[in-house]
């Protein structure tokens, strides 16, 4: 069996540093941390069908919170749509053109929707 290699994510992130008042940040960023109540957020959901070979598909952006709040919140709209989908990138990523289904149960859910593009 071949011995895994190691890669920078491996070693924390960083490899060395001149700076003798360096402190590399062991908690992560708090900012993204909090999650911000569903009536202080705008979101926008999007239509695109670019780079994924003409498939169509319904991206929600804008979500403020932490990544465990996003990977709920889309776990709840592709079961809501009856669709498959995914998180990546701070986006909610939805099979086809459910852009009408999303935008309601967001405002249900007491988000601020605005309609993006076409």
């Amino acid at each position: 069996m071949a011995k895994k290699k190691m890669g920078l994510e491996d070693l924390g992130g960083f490899v060395f540093s001149t700076d003798k008042d360096f402190e590399p940040d062991v908690h992560g960023n708090e900012e993204n941390e909090k999650t911000l109540k569903p009536g202080d957020q705008l979101l926008e959901a999007h239509y695109s069908s670019k780079g994924r070979a003409g498939k169509k598909v319904t991206i929600v952006t804008n979500f403020v919170g932490s990544a465990e709040d996003l990977n709920t919140l889309g776990k709840d709209l592709k079961k809501k749509c009856g669709v498959g989908g995914s998180v990546k990138d701070g986006e909610i990523i939805i099979q086809g053109d459910v852009r009408d289904k999303v935008m309601s149960y967001l405002r249900e859910l007491g988000y601020k929707v605005k309609r993006v593009g076409g």
